[in-house]
């Protein structure tokens, strides 16, 4: 059974090489396919992912769950899709990304469509672990195809490109939930909805996407970036008096890295690249309370803008939509900037967090019927909380290696969201305590000033990868 499950996972075997016209001729049109595919898919990932905040108070009338059981069941997806990331990422830098993307947004999409379908705190809190843990099939093949297809003097650049379909399909997934419940009925819609398209995005992804270049008779991307600025350097060697040796195409070049072109061990990819590397573990730990920061008014935001801030059901969405869409713009500009800086990448992100401190910290004092300022203040910290998300990732990519990217960004994704299931059960806990004892203000007051806390960690542990560089 195993041997078949990796059998149909496998990484795409490579093909003999093209002439070199056409190399020249399809290696853009093959790029260009690998960021969009690779873009809308995970774009589509966050249709069902972030669907629940959104209906969370709707499911508390509907069903009687209270502040705490709706915490628990945001824990569970962050917890399993911390795990399902690290493990899948290991399992992801073997596989063909095309049937392993697009399998993961298969099931998901039926974790939704279950959910939507049944009620119970058990079953929804299997079924929502469940969904988290198959999210993780979504991120790491992204990874291994954007490392393999994009140079790494470009990296900032087009990662950050990509890391966009975080905002969009993220932003998307608050506003179609809230619309979805509100037009449609109820708020199985919120899952409902998503799901369907998640199903076409699945076909989507197992008709376009594709695994390396060498699996499409192409040369790896180092080969390619080499000589693209004078010409792609394809055509043969031609030998001279002083070497009379045979000419050969520098496509026997492939050869020579063979080494570096291999598919990693899991021994090799899980302690040589990742468990042994500390600037690794300085990233997890930095992601970890990071991930507080995003995912605070992500999980909550919604919630707490309608018990405080008399904000509507839309209006709760909408807020989702104005912290995720504030990103777009700033990670594709920072990103560019960590190029320019010669690969700083821990700079940018640790400049970048100080306006997040300062957002926070406004929001405790805007008072309800001025909602615009908060949404003004949530779209700052989605400006800039993006970057730093983004460029701890990319980081992490310029010290391993384009073969283990899945697994390093795995496990720093794994410390990422145990910070997601940290504040999610503990914010729910927190609410659940405090709000009889002082009042429904005060306990997301409490709330607030725990996310201020991590927020300053963030900055502390980032400011030690201030001066690193991309490895030679």
């Amino acid at each position: 059974m195993f041997s078949a499950i990796r059998a149909f996972f496998a990484a795409a075997p490579h093909l003999p090489r093209l002439p070199a016209d056409e190399v020249r001729r399809l290696y853009p049109r093959y790029r260009w396919r690998v960021m969009e595919a690779t873009y809308l898919g995970y774009a589509t990932f966050y249709l069902v992912r972030n669907n629940i905040s959104v209906v969370s108070k709707d499911m508390e009338a509907a069903i009687g769950y209270n502040d705490g059981q709706i915490g628990s069941i945001l824990a569970i997806t962050a917890i399993s899709y911390g795990l399902g990331k690290f493990l899948m990422g290991a399992v992801s830098d073997r596989s063909n990304p095309r049937v392993f993307m697009a399998f993961g947004l298969l099931l998901t999409a039926l974790c939704n469509f279950a959910f939507g379908g049944v009620k119970g705190f058990g079953i929804h809190l299997t079924l929502w672990g469940l969904n988290g843990f198959f999210q993780g099939m979504g991120w790491p093949p992204c990874g291994r195809s954007m490392g393999h297809w994009f140079s790494q003097k470009e990296r900032g650049l087009t990662f950050s490109i990509w890391n966009t379909a975080h905002n969009v399909g993220g932003g998307v997934a608050g506003y179609l939930a809230g619309w979805a419940a509100l037009r449609l009925g109820g708020w199985q819609y919120a899952f409902f909805v998503p799901g369907l398209l998640a199903l076409v995005g699945s076909l989507y992804l197992f008709w376009r996407l594709c695994d390396t270049p060498q699996s499409v008779g192409l040369p790896p991307i180092e080969e390619y970036a080499a000589g693209r600025g004078g010409g792609f350097p394809v055509q043969p060697v031609v030998a001279t008096e002083a070497e009379p040796q045979e000419a050969a195409p520098v496509a026997s070049c492939a050869s020579a890295s063979d080494d570096a072109e291999r598919e990693l061990g899991f021994g090799e990819l899980f302690v040589d690249y990742v468990l042994t590397n500390k600037y690794v573990w300085l990233l997890a730990i930095a992601n970890f309370f990071a991930y507080v920061s995003r995912y605070s008014m992500l999980d909550w935001g919604p919630k707490y803008l309608r018990e405080v801030k008399d904000a509507t059901l839309v209006k709760g969405g909408l807020a989702v939509m104005v912290l995720e869409f504030a990103g777009i713009a700033s990670t594709i500009a920072l990103g560019w900037v960590s190029d320019r800086v010669g690969g700083r990448r821990g700079m940018v992100a640790t400049l970048s967090m100080a306006p997040i401190l300062a957002a926070f910290t406004a929001i405790l004092f805007i008072p309800a019927g001025y909602l615009w300022m908060d949404m003004v203040m949530l779209g700052l910290i989605g400006f800039f909380i993006y970057p730093v998300i983004n460029l701890i990732v990319i980081q992490a990519l310029d010290l391993t290696s384009k073969k283990a990217i899945g697994t390093a960004a795995g496990f720093i994704g794994l410390l990422g969201y145990l910070g997601r299931t940290c504040q999610a059960q503990g914010f729910g806990w927190m609410l659940d305590y405090f709000k009889p004892r002082y009042g429904t203000e005060a306990a997301w007051e409490i709330v607030i000033y725990s996310i201020l806390g991590c927020t300053a960690m963030a900055v502390l542990l980032l400011a030690f990868t201030w001066k690193l560089r991309p490895r030679a």
